[in-house]
């Protein structure tokens, strides 16, 4: 009877653990980066309205050229799915639908991982005049985390994990546009 007793007072002692970290865990994310690229505002949106160009650049594609795509759709438009499934941990399955198109400043979608997680964010595209030749170009995605999966963000950064990612594919969007 003694060791049922301690045992219950474990778990909930566990289960208060969880709740309370669910309840200051962040809930919301956002990740962003921003890079200038000596190009029109109208070149560079309409580079990337088109998923399929994101192949040329992204670092996830880098990871695995061999990842398996399909696409549903007509690409550069609202509705356009492009689908993904790796079995590289760090780019997993998942897909991404155009979701609103404001030529030429932002380019919104939602992307819908599957696995390593499942989770749903909104990427987005930003695009920037600075000058006729120049444009700031900034990439981003933002969500919400469910409880009690926030607990996660106690413990990742997602900032910093995916943020790399952002500034080596906006450097090699540069490339690419620039040259």
């Amino acid at each position: 009877m003694y060791i049922l007793t301690i045992i219950g007072m474990v778990v909930a002692i566990v289960v208060v653990a969880i709740i309370l970290l669910a309840l200051i865990a962040p809930k919301k994310y956002h990740v962003e980066r921003s890079m200038i690229i000596k190009r029109p505002v109208k070149e560079i949106y309409k580079y990337l309205r088109f998923i399929k160009n994101q192949d040329e650049w992204s670092p996830w594609k880098k990871r695995d050229p061999e990842m398996k795509q399909t696409y549903i759709g007509t690409d550069g438009e609202v509705g356009f799915i492009s689908k993904w499934d790796s079995n590289h941990k760090q780019v997993g399955s998942g897909e991404q639908e155009i979701k609103f198109l404001v030529s030429p400043t932002r380019i919104d979608s939602e992307l819908r991982f599957f696995k390593p997680w499942k989770s749903k964010s909104n990427g987005f595209f930003i695009l920037t005049e600075i000058n006729p030749e120049k444009t700031e170009v900034t990439w981003g995605f933002e969500g919400t985390h469910k409880i009690p999966a926030n607990v996660f963000g106690l413990f990742f950064n997602m900032d910093k994990a995916v943020g790399k990612d952002f500034e080596e594919g906006l450097s090699e969007l540069k490339r690419i546009l620039e040259n």
